[in-house]
């Protein structure tokens, strides 16, 4: 059981949450806090305090006192009319990831709502009711308030919600877990919509993705470096020693590290000169893209335990203050920042499939394929991984450059960063796919060197991948093929099988 305090959060609790389903519960420390911020605000209510969102009306609203009697019916309607979002739905990890980073946000004692309002967070939670959220429909200024007022809705027994894989009432999800409803009280249906907690939950997704991509791509790197017949000369320490940037470094040492022994680098049955940069400069491209990912995690890191609600309860001063930590700029720039890194990933990879199909600089059979002409072999491989990458160009455009004021100009300057982080979720897809592709171009020319062979930890790796995908003799349906090898990394059957041999970074 994991007990949320409001503070503690790692980004592996939410992965442990969001993949593996890991329980939930509200620490009994936190609980009291929540419960001191509830009778603060309500003591300044009675006080006659006037409070933005608590007795007035939202955004160009603000002005508008709220009479006592309507305050229910002013969180209700805030729900409702802010669940405006279209789109595909996200998918169910980044649904509880967002579940359980709203409630830890709230745990943190600063929203004033009631304990139960979590209580009833962390209960669908653990029951697997998983609220049915459009991934469109953010700006990221305000938080993600409308993908929230969707996430806010089952939990008052409407909307939809996805429980074991089927679309189900949210009443009806609820009933059937023995959960009640919520009705809503001064404060708490903004408060469940302030926040940037379903694009953080995103970005915790596809950090995790990243991760896998970019150690996969050291693995088929150098699997590609083999099938070619490449130089292992510029992974040299000494060269990597006079540009110190640490991804840099670490990716030059895991290509050192996949390398060692090889039959092939030792024979070198096909030389060059000098290698093209696809090759050479692995450690640069590579390593750079990881220093990028590493400042997204940092970003993420402070973001998962931060309050980003408005406005902010102070019990212990019995102040309640307007601020902006909802805004999702931080995020946002960390996102487009992380989508250019995997589109670059992605572009050099396809640059070494081109090198790996081209007979006249791999020395390999054209198209990797034995009886030519017959055969087209991975000529169209290559034409999808082009695809891709050229979408990945388009793709990477920053999101977070970009903004349309909105709500009559109150909100005058937005981060789109749910936009940002729908964007690098695709950028992420489609870079897989060109991995897959060259994993298996790769693997192809590996086999094709016969009876030499590559270092011991490629070639266990070869041999399990053979259990998932068999060497290309003839022409079959590409399709399939590819779909496994994105499995293959996707699943980190990839990155497994390596760490059972060497210590990849």
């Amino acid at each position: 059981m994991l007990r949320i305090e409001g503070d503690k959060l790692t980004i592996a609790d939410v992965l442990d949450v969001a993949l593996a389903c890991r329980k939930v519960s509200l620490s009994r420390q936190a609980r009291n806090r929540v419960m001191h911020a509830r009778k603060t605000l309500e003591k300044l209510v009675n006080e006659g305090r006037i409070i933005y969102g608590v007795n007035t009306g939202f955004g160009r609203f603000a002005e508008i006192s709220i009479p006592r009697n309507d305050i229910q019916e002013l969180q209700r309607n805030i729900v409702l009319s802010h669940a405006a979002g279209v789109g595909p739905l996200l998918s169910e990890d980044i649904v509880r990831a967002a579940m359980l980073l709203k409630a830890n946000g709230l745990a943190s004692g600063y929203s004033g709502v009631r304990p139960v309002v979590i209580d009833t967070l962390l209960a669908m939670l653990n029951a697997g009711i998983h609220p049915e959220i459009p991934s469109q429909g953010s700006v990221g200024a305000s938080g993600d308030l409308a993908p929230l007022a969707h996430l806010v809705l089952v939990g008052m027994g409407m909307g939809q919600a996805s429980v074991n894989g089927r679309s189900v009432h949210g009443g009806k999800a609820l009933s059937q877990a023995g959960i009640k409803p919520l009705v809503l009280e001064a404060k708490e249906g903004l408060a469940l919509l302030n926040g940037t907690q379903v694009m953080t939950a995103a970005g915790v997704v596809a950090l995790n993705r990243s991760q896998i991509l970019f150690q996969s791509a050291d693995i088929i790197g150098a699997m590609s470096c083999e099938a070619l017949s490449g130089s292992p000369v510029p992974y040299d320490p000494r060269i990597h020693a006079l540009r110190p940037h640490r991804g840099q470094g670490i990716v030059a040492e895991n290509m050192r590290n996949l390398l060692a022994r090889s039959e092939i680098l030792a024979e070198r049955p096909f030389k060059r000169v000098q290698e093209a940069y696809s090759l050479r400069c692995i450690p640069q491209v590579h390593g750079a893209g990881r220093d990028v990912v590493a400042y997204a995690q940092s970003v993420l890191d402070h973001e998962i335990n931060a309050v980003t609600d408005n406005p902010i309860i102070f019990a212990d001063d019995r102040e309640v203050l307007t601020g902006g930590n909802f805004h999702g700029e931080p995020l946002a720039l960390a996102f487009d920042a992380m989508a250019m890194a995997v589109a670059s990933l992605g572009a050099i990879s396809e640059r070494r499939i081109a090198y790996l199909i081209d007979h006249d600089v791999s020395g390999l059979p054209g198209f990797l394929i034995k009886k030519q002409g017959l055969n087209s072999g991975f000529m169209i491989a290559q034409v999808t991984a082009a695809d891709l990458v050229a979408e990945n160009k388009v793709l990477s455009h920053p999101n977070s450059v970009d903004s349309l004021p909105t709500s009559a100009n109150q909100e005058d300057y937005v981060s789109m960063g749910m936009a940002s982080a729908n964007k690098l979720l695709h950028v992420i897809r489609n870079t897989e796919y060109i991995l897959a592709i060259e994993l298996l171009c790769s693997c192809q020319g590996v086999d094709l060197r016969k009876p030499l062979r590559p270092g011991p930890v490629l070639n266990c790796t070869l041999k399990a991948f053979r259990h998932s995908v068999s060497f290309l003799e003839t022409d079959r349906m590409l399709t399939p093929d590819i779909e496994e090898a994105r499995l293959f990394i996707h699943r980190k059957k990839l990155l497994n099988v390596v760490n059972k041999h060497t210590v990849l970074k």
